[in-house]
């Protein structure tokens, strides 16, 4: 660990190489439940490409392994240290390097704040969408690492289809360029989208070319009582079949009602299963929203509230944006699943969802991204309590189950990390399995970048 040490001090500033014991314990892990991590050797905080490269040749040089971190926000493990290891934390580079309004991106390193970058280039009438819940919090870096997603995935996509271009860290200190500033671009094979959601398993990205959107007009949200979860998923299906392009689609189900009422008194009914939120950001919201608040009724809702401005639009949201902080005053832990299916199934993924709480007599509150089948059920439980802890896992393994019966896959916008590497492999087969772990060797054949997550 001396020489570990040394060397990283030869090509780093002291402040940015952490030996602390009670220091680096702070990075241990991101924020999800039943993922064990370990108790990492030295903390590095570089600042340039420079600095990157330096931490990754010797850890190459000495074999020890490197976990890439942003700002921890992640629920899977993905981030979590190993025994040992170097953690590369890499919220220091964290410069806005350039915003184009002609060419609509944005260049920028990976500790940048999402949220950060999208009011810097809101200043230039333009928006980066992708907006995970953590946006204040999370950086572009770990955005890319998995792959993340948000509330307006529904109509703008998810990080992947943002990212141009990377500047990459190779596992033995190599630089890599991939893809492009333009706006087209086929040259080759895509290796800039084999980062995206790779997890820092294949490289460390030090740069990225980002594709920005003009500014939407502001949108107007209108919010759905209905009887049962079936019939707010019928309400999805139309809306979608119809070909609305709604900004956001929402859901959720009664246990996630009662908790945001039990926290804030929003007044919603007890007798309400499911509240589904819409929103449109088009040049004549009004009409669209009333065309939804129709289908709405059709499938059997009970109260639709279209709002007015946006004031009205913000105070429809606040039950959504509560959702998953009452939940966490259920019990005392929670873990957050990140199941897609097909937006033909998603009643069949609540319902059985449902049954899966009733089955391990749990409490477990669905909010899903409705509009592109992403649901996030929270499954709630007592962490002291091994047998209930012991039942919150197995709840959580039938949910994913159930997701890849219903032709969905385990994760959204999440990622794999620890928490799910078992249900990868099932999801992708052996042969797929087997593609996966040979592009993990051609790039890593040490297999010192975030050994133990994916596979």
């Amino acid at each position: 660990m001396d020489q570990l040490i040394d060397l990283l001090h030869d090509g780093l500033p002291a402040d940015a190489v952490l030996t602390d014991p009670d220091v680096t314990a702070a990075y241990a892990n991101d924020m999800a439940s039943f993922c064990d991590a370990g108790a990492p050797g030295v903390v590095v905080l570089p600042r340039t490409v420079e600095q990157v490269q330096h931490v990754m040749r010797t850890a190459t040089a000495l074999r020890v392994p490197v976990v890439p971190q942003g700002a921890r926000t992640g629920l899977s493990g993905a981030a979590n240290a190993s025994d040992g290891c170097i953690v590369l934390s890499l919220v220091k580079m964290d410069r806005i390097l350039e915003i184009s309004p002609v060419d609509r991106i944005a260049v920028v390193e990976p500790g940048v704040v999402n949220a950060v970058l999208s009011r810097a280039v809101a200043e230039q009438g333009l928006s980066y969408p992708p907006d995970p819940s953590s946006w204040e919090q999370c950086t572009i870096g770990g955005n890319i690492g998995t792959a993340s997603g948000g509330l307006c995935c529904v109509k703008y996509g998810v990080t992947a289809e943002y990212v141009l271009g990377l500047d990459v860290v190779l596992a033995d200190g190599r630089l890599l360029t991939t893809g492009r500033r333009t706006a087209k671009g086929v040259a080759g094979y895509d290796l800039t989208r084999l980062f995206v959601g790779s997890e820092g398993s294949l490289g460390i990205v030090v740069r990225a070319v980002l594709a920005l959107k003009p500014s939407p007009p502001p949108q107007l949200v209108l919010a759905a009582e209905f009887p049962s979860a079936a019939a707010a998923c019928d309400a999805v299906c139309e809306i979608m079949a119809r070909g609305h392009a709604p900004s956001l689609l929402e859901l959720m189900d009664r246990t996630t009602l009662r908790a945001v009422n039990k926290m804030a008194a929003m007044g919603l009914p007890e007798s309400t299963e499911a509240l589904l939120l819409a929103a449109f950001d088009t040049p004549d919201p009004s009409a669209d929203l009333a065309a939804v608040g129709a289908l709405c009724e059709a499938a059997g809702a009970t109260e639709v509230v279209p709002a007015e401005d946006t004031a009205e639009s913000e105070m429809l949201l606040q039950a959504r944006r509560l959702a998953i902080t009452a939940l966490e005053q259920v019990s005392t832990a929670t873990m957050i699943d990140d199941v897609c299916v097909p937006r033909s199934r998603l009643a069949e993924m609540l319902e059985g969802t449902a049954a899966i709480g009733e089955k391990y007599d749990l409490a477990i509150g669905v909010c899903a991204h409705a509009g592109d089948g992403n649901t996030h059920p929270t499954v709630c439980f007592d962490a002291a309590d091994p047998d209930e802890s012991r039942r919150a896992r197995e709840s959580f393994d039938e949910i994913m189950g159930l997701g890849l019966r219903l032709g969905g896959t385990i994760t959204g916008e999440h990622g794999v990390g620890v928490l799910k590497k078992e249900w990868l492999a099932r999801e992708l087969g052996p042969v797929g399995l087997e593609l996966q772990r040979g592009i993990k060797q051609t790039f890593d054949p040490l297999g010192l970048l975030n050994p133990g997550k994916l596979f």
